[in-house]
């Protein structure tokens, strides 16, 4: 295939993956659900630090990318 429709077609997916991100990004704080802050996420506060760590955060997103990079990957073939 033609490289610059392949770098066509990276930089379409890209920006619309992108748009997607951002949507969520300013659109996020009328979800139902706030990402970063989900049960499960360990914050500790002391008396003057913070330590804060989204685990289930960070848990869903990877699954949900493993999902999506996974039926990138089956349109491919």
């Amino acid at each position: 295939m033609d490289p610059l429709r392949e770098l066509g077609r990276a930089l379409l997916i890209l920006g619309a993956v992108s748009a997607i991100v951002g949507g969520l990004l300013f659109f996020g704080a009328r979800l139902p659900f706030r990402l970063g802050r989900l049960p499960g996420d360990i914050i500790y506060r002391g008396e003057h630090t913070r330590f804060y760590f989204p685990i289930v955060t960070c848990i869903i997103v990877s699954v949900v990318l493993s999902i999506v990079f996974g039926l990138f990957s089956n349109f491919r073939r």
